[in-house]
């Protein structure tokens, strides 16, 4: 176990007083310069301990000192750290010598500001631990009170800055894999005039996380007839979200060489099937083709949710019928084709199970009367503002509650009236 803190209550100091040599700049915020963490010494030699404890007090850092003999004890104290720590780590130790002390250190405790502290003939193996990961590294025959006080601060300064700026590494890589998959999961509509009119909408339902596999398209073929597709891949990630992007993919692909509606689906099955990386994996979607006559138009469904209808200013609900998710017992589903009348001034909108899953209450969740509650009262606005106002009050419904607990995406889908 970790030797009993050295010392700490003589170190207390009166707030906002400092030593003339520590004093910091003028206009400076004293809360760069004050220490909220602990330090941890890792030091076998006795006198030295002392030593380094007796330029601590007079260097009047505010912090508890815990002192280990190992580096074992070390990492034992360091897994159960409650707070921001600064190592003092000796090279040499009873378990572990030289810069291997370093790098197990920084491996088992990324989050610690690390000091290395080395004899005067010593001074390459001190770089040669800032290379390996530690902040500074002291000298221990050149060591004073202040000198020893600044490194501390400044270590900590630096370690913080190092944490920051991975975070805003991560934060862009995610914005920018999330950016790529976007473009592949959410497509531009493929349609070859104005007639048909599309509005669209993804939310991700998880602050910083990538997008999962939420998908869908759009395409109008030469004969005008148009086809879409709106799919879910149960599960959140990256993984997720590649197999949402190779099944719109196929889809299109499917589309563009004249598959029949049916067959498509039977065909996204079998590539599920093959590129998931789960057996449990399983993905839920309509797909719908509005034929060029306007007047209907065909839904298949395997496992997705129903469907709004629009038409004026009323709004329905309508569950077409619907056969298995994809994947779920491959090679078994049956899937049926639902003839839809359509009005020319009808509109379908079409959601993932995100738009209505969301918390309203500690054990309530909008869930589909409420979504269709909701979007009645939007029934006067057109596509865009009424696909907006959808996930704009789902979104502010959950937020007290978690948010959204899954991805959102919302196709809004109509003829554009003849003239």
């Amino acid at each position: 176990m970790a030797d009993a803190p050295l010392g700490t209550s003589a170190r207390a100091k009166q707030p906002g007083v400092f030593p003339e040599q520590q004093r910091p700049p003028a206009g400076a915020d004293a809360s760069v310069w004050d220490v909220d963490a602990a330090l941890l010494l890792v030091e076998d030699d006795s006198g030295d301990a002392l030593l380094v404890e007796e330029m601590l007090t007079d260097s009047e850092l505010d912090a508890p000192l815990t002192w280990c003999k190992t580096l074992a004890e070390a990492r034992r104290f360091l897994l159960e750290a409650r707070t921001s720590v600064c190592v003092l780590l000796d090279l040499h130790l009873p378990d572990v010598n030289g810069l291997d002390a370093v790098r197990q250190l920084v491996e088992s405790a990324p989050d610690a500001a690390v000091i290395v502290l080395t004899g005067l003939d010593e001074s390459e193996t001190g770089l040669s631990s800032v290379a390996q990961g530690a902040q500074d590294y002291l000298v221990k025959g050149r060591i004073d009170p202040h000198v020893l006080g600044r490194a501390v601060r400044y270590a900590l300064q630096r370690k913080h800055a190092e944490r920051s700026a991975a975070a805003m590494r991560t934060s862009r890589l995610i914005a920018q894999e999330n950016a790529r998959l976007e473009r592949a999961l959410l497509p531009i509509p493929l349609l070859r005039d104005d007639s048909f009119q599309v509005a669209a909408r993804y939310e991700a339902g998880r602050a910083h996380g990538l997008l999962s596999g939420d998908f869908y398209d759009v395409v109008q073929t030469a004969d005008g007839a148009v086809h879409a597709v709106i799919g879910d891949v149960s599960g959140h990630g990256a993984a997720e979200a590649a197999l949402g992007v190779c099944l719109r993919v196929a889809w299109r692909t499917a589309v563009l060489t004249g598959v029949t509606q049916l067959e498509k689906i039977g065909l996204l099955e079998g590539i599920l099937v093959a590129e998931r990386s789960d057996p449990h994996v399983f993905a839920t979607l309509t797909s719908l083709v509005f034929p060029p006559g306007r007047d209907k138009v065909l839904i298949a469904r395997a496992g997705h949710p129903g469907l709004l209808t629009r038409r004026g200013t009323d709004v329905a609900w309508v569950e077409p019928d619907a056969g298995m998710a994809l994947g779920l017992l491959p090679g078994t589903g049956r899937w049926t084709t639902t003839e839809l009348e359509l009005f020319p001034d009808s509109e379908l909108v079409l959601f993932t199970d995100g738009l209505f899953e969301g918390r309203t209450g500690p054990s309530t969740r909008l869930g589909e009367d409420g979504l269709l509650a909701m979007a009645g009262k939007y029934g006067g606005l057109g596509r865009r503002a009424f696909v907006d106002a959808l996930v704009a009050e789902a979104t502010e419904s959950a937020a007290p509650y978690g948010g959204l607990a899954d991805d959102v995406a919302v196709l809004h889908l109509g003829w554009k009236a003849r003239a």
